[in-house]
């Protein structure tokens, strides 16, 4: 990371010779050679005087001199050191998110196709972890991807959002550029325009101090944390789905989960991804607190911290990323082990239909009510207090008081027709939201991860 500072450093001190050049036409016939002298030196490195004179920017500057003499004299005039540190900072900013957003949608390309193969196998829905109305695994898939869909959204936001400090100069004003110019604004305004051109940005921050404001680096690490967020979300999910037997992540032929126990199967590839999502939602309170403590037009104490917190936050997004992508092309889906925990809590979850059937055969709601609350209570018990299975609907076909719908009961108790809409629900979210957002990234979508954890 330090070689990439240095090489943009680098790069910016000859494209801002090549515009004095262009705009001043003051500088000395010497230094129209100088541009190609940094050019041909723009890849040497020494960071061994960074340790000497223990000022990073200054180290450049001197290893810089040294390799182009001719240069020397121009190099970093009228600069400072965060027109070297802010703007290489907002380039790796937002290179780092269209690296993080091509990955992201990768994970949703894998997890939109797994959503649209199991779009309508029912499962067990669950609210507060218990049983509830049923879902399908598609269904729930998607409820991932809105997270996901919405972080797409956030990242590209954020990046987007970005301008360049440009040249501001010592604290903002741009002084040192218009003594340069011998008071020409114009020609300040020009120069800060085109720098920011060259580094790729449409536009620069119109005002600074000394550094950019760090509220910038707030935004983006927050949309990296609620990146994290939802991740954590997804694989807290996927570990209890494993718990169930119900779906599983990726598990090698030799891979081992247990030292002590070598039967089981840890899901350590989701246990991993939460961990370190934890690690990225905390990171975010460095610029929050970095920002409330810079003084007027900066304080040094903030240069330490974004070394550290900005660089680790998108490294952490990213190997996240990675691993959500190698979960999401292996997920493994056991089948008969869901149907069997919904034939285990189906009976209880088709009383409402039995007794619409009773009163559409003649029957009255609350007699037919009160004689499934009481079977009911009678097979929770069976269930709780004997361990045995739920034999609910065995009571209801014991019992002459449903002797009319009997021959409609399979019917009755079909997990298809206690989805609702969700296979619908999926494709039109797919259709509509999902694959429209990937087409940005369609170039990138070939790329497989292949872990070495």
């Amino acid at each position: 990371m330090v070689q990439n500072s240095f090489c943009n450093y680098k790069h910016f001190c000859f494209a801002s010779s090549k515009l004095y050049e262009l705009l001043v036409g003051t500088l000395p016939v010497c230094h129209h050679v100088s541009i190609a002298e940094m050019e041909s030196h723009a890849e040497d490195i020494d960071f061994e005087e960074e340790r000497k004179l223990r000022h990073d920017v200054m180290a450049h500057v001197h290893t810089f001199a040294h390799c182009c003499p001719t240069a020397a004299p121009i190099i970093h005039l009228g600069a400072m050191s965060c027109y070297v540190g802010d703007n290489t900072d907002l380039i790796a900013l937002r290179d780092g998110f269209n690296i993080l957003l091509s990955k992201l949608a990768r994970v949703i390309d894998r997890l939109a196709n797994f959503a649209e193969e199991y779009a309508d196998l029912p499962t067990l829905g669950f609210t507060h972890f218990q049983p509830a109305q049923l879902t399908t695994v598609g269904k729930r898939a998607c409820l991932w991807l809105q997270e996901l869909v919405m972080d797409v959204r956030n990242l590209e936001r954020a990046r987007d959002d970005l301008c360049f400090r440009g040249v501001k100069g010592t604290t903002g004003t741009q002084a040192s550029f218009l003594q340069l110019f011998q008071g020409d604004h114009d020609k300040v305004e020009e120069l800060d325009k085109m720098v920011t051109e060259m580094a790729g940005f449409k536009k620069a921050y119109l005002v600074t101090g000394q550094t950019y404001s760090h509220e910038v680096d707030i935004h983006c690490l927050a949309r990296l944390a609620s990146l994290g967020a939802s991740v954590h979300k997804i694989c807290t999910d996927i570990r209890l789905l494993a718990n169930l037997k119900e779906i599983e992540e990726p598990f090698e032929k030799e891979q081992i989960g247990s030292s002590a126990m070598p039967y089981k199967r840890n899901p350590m590839r989701a246990e991993r991804c939460c961990g370190l999502a934890r690690h990225l939602i905390a990171l975010v309170g460095d610029p929050l607190q970095t920002d409330s403590v810079q003084w007027p037009e900066s304080t040094l104490d903030d240069s330490a911290n974004r070394r550290i917190s900005l660089p680790e936050s998108f490294l952490t997004a990213d190997i996240i990323l990675s691993t959500l992508q190698n979960i999401t092309e292996g997920l493994v889906v056991y089948p008969k082990v869901i149907e069997r925990h919904i034939r285990h809590e189906l009976p209880f979850m088709a009383t409402e239909n039995i007794i619409m059937a009773i009163v559409k055969a003649g029957g009255n709601r609350q007699e037919c009510h009160e004689k499934i609350r009481v079977l009911s209570q009678e097979a929770a018990a069976v269930v709780k207090q004997e361990g045995g299975d739920n034999d609910l609907l065995a009571r209801i076909q014991r019992d002459p008081y449903f002797a009319p719908i009997l021959g409609q009961l399979d019917a009755l108790l079909d997990p298809k027709t206690f989805i609702g809409r969700a296979p619908q629900q999926v494709k039109t979210f797919l259709a509509e939201e999902v694959r429209p957002l990937l087409e940005p990234y369609k170039a990138n979508m070939d790329v497989k991860v292949e872990l070495v954890l």
